[in-house]
């Protein structure tokens, strides 16, 4: 049964976290996912799971990789851009990273 790997989740970018002009809070990112650029397209994103993942020095569970979850919260101005809130804060290193934006829960 050899196919096309079927890839569960879109890519996005994390842009940083939710700011003022003096300000930033940490316990919200802001996110670029890819081919979302209205926010009447961000509406299919919300309430979706999202994983940063990473790569760490140590061997833990049998794996080097670990990732941090979290959920798509609401848009964030007009182009396409979402926040999301994660389990644990995203570190600052992975600014400018990538995460997978996974396509559920459904809610259709």
């Amino acid at each position: 049964m050899g196919g096309e790997r079927v890839r569960l989740y879109v890519k996005g970018q994390i842009l940083g976290f939710k700011r003022s002009q003096a300000n930033q809070y940490t316990h919200t990112s802001l996110l670029k996912v890819e081919g979302v650029n209205t926010r009447k397209e961000v509406v299919f994103y919300l309430g979706k799971r999202i994983a940063y993942v990473y790569k760490a020095k140590t061997l833990k569970q049998g794996t080097y990789y670990r990732a941090i979850w979290g959920r798509v919260m609401r848009a964030h101005g007009n182009t396409g851009t979402v926040k999301a809130k994660f389990l644990h804060n995203l570190p600052p290193m992975s600014m400018g990273g990538s995460v997978r934006v996974f396509l559920f829960p459904s809610r259709v």
